[in-house]
């Protein structure tokens, strides 16, 4: 949520901001609620401030033996009117909550302001491609010979998108989080195995709802939301909390199944295992000051580089121009795999800094330490920055991993950084 006093204070600016975005973007509906807000608020202390004068007026015309009848009536009116201003900025607070809601995060003035998706940036390339002397296969194909995923019969239980692990296809997908987790620690990541449904309020805080409801699964009987991702219930653990200032940077990671609705139509270049309702992720999270969300952002991106370049995949690095941006961050790298078998890359991670967007929402502060030479009074607490990254996308790194170690024979090679995990088996075979 993008503070309300900075948009009073020059409209004009922070609506270029957004146009950078969306050149149709506009505050007009945000203005309008403000301001019909403030007059009722206006209105509002006009009339109390008129009701705490009129006590002492009747006390001296009731001293003087004069009539109080004039100032009773009007007192009438006055509660009467106050009351009603009462629901009149309820509903006025609701409707600047909405438009506020509805506006995405401003970029940052490094990103490049476009809508158009084929300019976002490759910063850098890792490896090569691999070539094959034979005409590689797509992961579906190689998923279903060597008897790693049952698609069919997870359709049969669930429906399309919800795909069955078996056998090595599972163990690799337990290896492959076992990694993820595994390194994750290693780099000062606190392990969190959170809930996996969140109320209403979380997925606002987090930017998902109101604006992209039908993306999500929302059990109605309960009132809750299976997480698309793990960043949700991170971003939800430490609202309404004012944390000290040695207690960032919090480096948190979470390992989680995601649900996503995924609505519309998809092309035949995201079957399988691209795009599916349910798919295991390890995210990574960080609260940090404003001061240093930048840095962490840039080292957040290094050490999921880092993961995808130990299992030997080709990659290449992105930052996202502005109009590919999600709603909630205002700087993006993404992380993309190659695929041989179609001959694409395809985003396994996205590195995001959002940052006080989430955290106005969800009312997360810190307490900055206080300045040298001052009164010694505790800080103003102010804003936490938010980052989140996938480290990583398991479903997604199946299907590279198949595609790129794939043999002529229809093997396919285990990436030796998963060995371990595996019992040491070095080739998965039919």
């Amino acid at each position: 949520m993008l503070d309300i006093r900075l948009i009073r204070e020059d409209p004009a600016a922070v609506e270029a901001q957004l146009r950078r975005r969306d050149p149709e973007a506009s505050l007009g509906g945000v203005l309008e609620a403000d301001r019909r807000r403030r007059d009722l608020l206006g209105e509002e202390e006009g009339l109390r401030a008129r009701q705490k004068s009129v006590g002492p007026e009747m006390a001296k015309l009731r001293a003087a033996g004069e009539d109080t009848s004039a100032l009773t009536a009007e007192m009438s009116q006055l509660k009467a009117r106050l009351q009603e201003l009462t629901e009149l900025r309820r509903v006025a607070d609701a409707d600047l909550e909405a438009a506020l809601l509805d506006l995405p995060n401003l970029p940052h003035e490094s990103v490049l302001a476009s809508t158009d998706k084929s300019l976002n940036e490759v910063i850098r390339l890792h490896g090569e491609a691999p070539r094959f002397d034979f005409e590689p296969r797509h992961h579906v194909a190689l998923a279903e010979s060597l008897g790693l995923v049952d698609f069919t019969r997870g359709a049969k239980v669930t429906g399309s998108g919800w795909p069955c692990y078996r056998g090595w296809g599972a163990r690799l997908e337990w290896a492959l989080i076992q990694f993820c987790v595994a390194r994750g620690v290693a780099q000062g990541y606190e392990p969190i195995l959170p809930p996996l449904a969140v109320n209403a309020d979380v997925m606002t805080t987090a930017g998902v709802l109101p604006k992209f409801d039908d993306q999500v699964y929302h059990a109605e009987r309960d009132d809750l939301y299976l997480i698309p991702t793990a960043e949700i219930v991170l971003t939800g653990l430490y609202s309404d909390e004012i944390l000290e200032i040695d207690q960032l940077p919090l480096r948190m990671m979470a390992y989680t199944p995601c649900f996503r609705r995924e609505a519309g139509a998809h092309g035949a270049g995201e079957r399988g295992l691209i795009r599916i309702h349910q798919f295991n992720k390890v995210e990574r999270y960080i609260l940090a000051t404003p001061e240093t969300s930048y840095d962490e952002l840039e080292a957040l991106t290094v050490q999921v580089e880092g993961l995808v370049a130990e299992l030997g995949l080709h990659f290449r690095t992105t930052r996202l121009v502005t109009g590919d941006l999600a709603q909630q961050a205002a700087k993006t790298y993404d992380i993309e795999v190659w695929l041989p078998g179609q001959e694409a890359y395809l985003e396994v991670s996205s590195a995001s800094n959002c940052e006080a967007y989430q955290a106005r929402r969800g009312r997360l502060r810190y307490r900055p330490a206080p300045e040298a030479g001052g009164d010694g009074r505790p800080a103003k607490p102010e804003f936490v920055h938010t980052l989140n990254g996938s480290a990583l996308a398991t479903s997604r790194l199946l299907a590279a991993i198949l595609e790129t170690y794939q043999q002529a024979d229809g093997s396919v090679l285990i990436p030796e950084v998963l060995r371990p995990w595996l019992g040491g088996a070095e080739r998965l075979t039919a």
